[in-house]
């Protein structure tokens, strides 16, 4: 199939304080590119099927007001254990704002919001949701 996302970019006013959220919570691999503010995600091995890669940059506005709705794409990060990757986001200052729901048989899913407010979902199959 063609057409498929390659990339994602998280913006935040604190990039390096994202780095360390992303990198801890997910174990991402994350490195500054050059002499620019920009950091390149890496999320899995390269040879590893299916996933994406990505960027962290420096927000070039206001951060996102709360309660607004969403205007952006949001990535939802697949995981073996919800329930554990949930307590590392809110160990490392994320915080929960759609409570964990079944898709019954199917999976867990919640969404999170970073410390710069950078909304993304939490997803965890389970035939046995529900």
């Amino acid at each position: 199939m063609a057409n498929r996302v390659v990339h994602f970019e998280i913006q935040c006013e604190n990039p390096e304080r994202a780095v360390e959220f992303y990198a801890n919570v997910f174990g991402w691999e994350i490195k500054k590119w050059g002499q620019m503010e920009y950091w390149v995600v890496m999320t899995g091995a390269k040879d590893e099927p299916g996933g994406i890669n990505g960027g962290i940059l420096r927000r070039k506005g206001p951060p996102p007001a709360e309660g607004q709705a969403v205007n952006a794409y949001v990535c939802t990060i697949d995981v073996p254990s919800y329930d554990d990757y949930a307590a590392k986001i809110e160990a490392n200052g994320g915080r929960n704002v759609v409570p964990k729901m079944a898709f019954a048989g199917f999976a867990w899913q919640g969404y999170y919001k970073d410390p710069d407010g950078n909304l993304f979902g939490l997803h965890q199959i389970d035939k046995n949701a529900k």
